[in-house]
C-alpha cells in the first residue's frame, strides 16, 4: 500500500546514501545499487538477508570497487568520502534527527556533502521530520506538470511559489499532491 509514504531508514547514513543513489538515474538502477551494496557489503543475520553496510565497512571498500561491483558510477567517490567521513567521526549525523539548527542551515549542511545536491538535501530533511524544501526531481517535476500545467513544462520557481503557503509544510503537501494518485482509489477521502 503506497499511500505517499517516505520510508526512513533506521539510520541517517542510510537515508544519505540510499539518496545519493537516486540521483540522476532511473528507479532500477537506484534498486540495483542499493541491492548491490547490500549483497556484497552487508553483514548477514540469518541464512538469506544482510543488513546495510556500516559506515566502516563501506569506507573500507574503493572507488574502483564501488564502481565495477555496486554500479554507482559518479556517485561512487562521493559514497566513499562520506563513509570515510563518518566513520573517522569527522561528521555527527546521526544528531540531525534532533538538531535544533534552523533548517535553512542543516540544509546548508547537507548541501556540504559531496554528491548531495538540492533535491537530496530537500527529501534527506523530509526524513529528519523537516518539509520547508521540495526536493525538486524529474519525476515530481513531471507529476506537477501534468497536475496543474496539462503537462507543459514551467520553471521551478512556479513551483515553489505554489506552496509558499504552507509554510514549513510545504514539503509535505507537496509530497502528499504529487502521489495522490498512489491511494486516491483505495481511500477515497
Amino acid at each position: 500500500m503506497k499511500a505517499g509514504r517516505m520510508l526512513r531508514a533506521p539510520s541517517v547514513f542510510e537515508d544519505v546514501v540510499k539518496m545519493i543513489c537516486t540521483t540522476n538515474c532511473s528507479w532500477a538502477l537506484t534498486t540495483i545499487m542499493v541491492e548491490n551494496l547490500v549483497g556484497e557489503l552487508g553483514k548477514p543475520f540469518d541464512d538469506s538477508k544482510k543488513s546495510f553496510p556500516s559506515p566502516e565497512i563501506l569506507a573500507g571498500t574503493t572507488e574502483q570497487f564501488l564502481r565495477k561491483a555496486i554500479r554507482a558510477g559518479y556517485r561512487s567517490p562521493f559514497l566513499l568520502e562520506f563513509a570515510k567521513k563518518v566513520a573517522n567521526d569527522k561528521l555527527d549525523i546521526e544528531n540531525w534527527r534532533t538538531s535544533e539548527l534552523p533548517t535553512n542551515d542543516l540544509f546548508k549542511e547537507l548541501r556540504s556533502i559531496k554528491g548531495v545536491g538540492e533535491y537530496a538535501a530537500g527529501n534527506i530533511l523530509k526524513l529528519l521530520g523537516r518539509y520547508d524544501y521540495l526536493g525538486l526531481d524529474s519525476w515530481v517535476r513531471g507529476k506537477y506538470y501534468e497536475l496543474y500545467h496539462r503537462g507543459r513544462k514551467v520553471s521551478d520557481r512556479t513551483i515553489e511559489r505554489r506552496y509558499i503557503p504552507y509554510g514549513k509544510w510545504r514539503g509535505l503537501f507537496f509530497w502528499m499532491e504529487m502521489t495522490k494518485h498512489w491511494y486516491v482509489h483505495k481511500f477515497p477521502f
